[in-house]
Parts: structure tokens; C-alpha cells; sequence
């Protein structure tokens, strides 16, 4: 019977202390899940600035970079207290959907009218002219003369590109301060392949031109172009620009189509500060 009792207490004993250890193993879990659970919501919850939807689906040639851009932008955004959903469908397109957010930030998406249906057009239109911000890269501004009005709102379209190579860019005299492009001086060289546009949007209603890439310092025309109707710019060649029209605002860089634009010093700032612009946080 005794050795029975010490049996039982002795099965007693390590049932608690294996009970304990379980405990203290949970309780690591949890804590470790908990502080992961609060490093996200500091970086992307409740503290978060801004909302951006980033839209990335494409109706013609789609760059094999668009995926490591959108998740470049994504932690980008997290470093900068913000909040970046990704979509590449038109079902993420509308009012109620489209109203969370203060941005919306086009990620090469081009030949729009192919993946967004005219009822979605008209909820980004009706978004935008509520005070809406859009930020669009590189290839926002290709083929878009089925969406009229994407078309006035970027100002041109497409008309060719260049392969990545260096070329000098200026910073237009009136935009020295634009907080996306400050630092960079009068003029500085940056690698990105450059796209020529179907007109000039100087001198546009609510247009401010922000950097120009001087033509004299890389060939603007592919080859693949030269035989298809390859026209370059000239000595007006604007790359970035900003315009506010129609009840909002919209920034427009051709950096993006290649990660290596975006992912300098300057490429995050560009970014960053485009983003604050367009709901007016500089």
C-alpha cells in the first residue's frame, strides 16, 4: 500500500510539473504570437496614416517585374506607417471597397478598359472627383485611349521606350522643393528605361512638371521601336509630374517598370512622397 501511495504521489508530482512546463511552453507561444500580433498592427493597424490600394492587373504586355514591385511597395509602405493591399481584379473596384482607401496606386497596370469593366471605371472616376488621389507608374500611361478619361487625367499616352540605361535628368526650377524630388540638386544621372509620350503635358491645366530626362544623353528609342513608329520627345521630355484636376490629385513618375528605378534612395523617396502628396501630407 505505501509503495502504492508513493507511486501515485510521485505520478502526481510529474503530471504538475509536466503541466507546468506545457504552461510555460503556451505561454512562449502566445507571447511571441502576441508581440508579432502588435508589430503588425504598429506597422499596418491602428496607428496607420494612410490606406493605399495598389492595383496591378494588366490587359496587354505584363513586365515580369510587376510582382517584385508590389511587394517591394509593400514594405516600403509598412517602414513608412502605411497600409498597402494589393488587387489585380476589377471585383476589389468598388464604392464601398474603393472608399476605404486614400490612394490608389496604379502598378503598371495598362490597357485598363480589358480589365476593369465600365462600371468600375465610373466608381474610380466618381472616387476621384470626391477628393480622390491616384499615383501611377511607368506603364499606367500605355494604351489607355479606350479610357478616355485616364487618358486627360495622365495628360498623354504611349508612344515607345528606351532599354534601361543612364541619362541625365533635371529638376524642373519650380519644383526644387517638391518633397519628391528635393535634395537631388538642379540636375543629377539615374538608370531607368524611359518612356516617350504621345504628347508634351507641359503647360496642362494643374500640371507641374517634375524631373525631365535630357534625350542627348542615351538613345530614347529601343530598336524594337525604330521599325514601329519610334518617335522621340525631344528637349521637352518630362518623367514625373504632378496635376491637380477634375476634384483631385494624380502623380505620374515612368520610374517602376524595372524594380533597379525604384530601389535607390531616391526611388523610395520618389515613392514615399508621392504618395503623401496626392492626399496632401507632405
Amino acid at each position: 500500500m505505501k509503495s502504492k501511495r508513493i507511486q501515485t504521489v510521485a505520478t502526481i508530482i510529474l503530471s504538475l510539473m509536466f503541466l507546468s512546463t506545457f504552461s510555460l511552453i503556451a505561454q512562449e507561444h502566445l507571447d511571441v504570437d502576441h508581440q508579432k500580433k502588435m508589430y503588425e498592427r504598429n506597422a499596418m493597424g491602428d496607428g496607420t496614416a494612410l490606406k493605399v490600394l495598389l492595383f496591378s492587373g494588366t490587359g496587354w504586355f505584363r513586365h515580369p517585374d510587376i510582382p517584385i514591385v508590389n511587394g517591394w511597395i509593400v514594405r516600403l509602405g509598412a517602414e513608412n506607417n502605411m497600409q498597402i493591399d494589393v488587387s489585380e481584379t476589377g471585383s476589389d473596384i468598388s464604392k464601398e471597397k474603393l472608399g476605404y482607401y486614400d490612394v490608389l496606386l496604379f502598378n503598371n497596370a495598362n490597357v485598363l478598359d480589358k480589365v476593369l469593366n465600365q462600371d468600375q471605371r465610373n466608381v474610380i472616376e466618381e472616387w476621384y472627383r470626391a477628393g480622390g488621389a491616384i499615383v501611377g507608374l511607368h506603364a499606367l500611361l500605355v494604351h489607355q485611349e479606350n479610357w478616355p478619361w485616364l487618358m486627360e487625367l495622365g495628360g498623354c499616352d504611349f508612344n515607345s521606350d528606351s532599354e534601361f540605361l543612364k541619362a541625365k535628368v533635371v529638376v524642373d526650377p519650380a519644383a526644387m522643393d517638391h518633397p519628391a524630388v528635393k535634395g537631388m540638386g538642379k540636375e543629377f544621372w539615374y538608370e531607368a528605361d524611359w518612356t516617350n509620350h504621345t504628347k508634351v503635358v507641359t503647360g496642362l491645366p494643374g500640371v507641374q512638371v517634375l524631373l525631365r530626362v535630357d534625350e542627348s544623353t542615351y538613345e530614347p528609342v529601343r530598336e524594337y521601336f525604330k521599325t514601329r513608329g519610334g518617335v522621340a520627345m525631344g528637349k521637352d521630355h518630362p518623367i514625373a509630374w504632378t496635376r491637380e484636376w477634375d476634384g483631385g490629385r494624380f502623380f505620374y513618375t515612368e520610374l517602376g517598370h524595372d524594380i533597379r528605378s525604384l530601389n535607390t534612395d531616391f526611388g523610395r523617396q520618389h515613392l514615399i512622397e508621392a504618395i503623401k502628396w496626392v492626399v496632401n501630407k507632405e
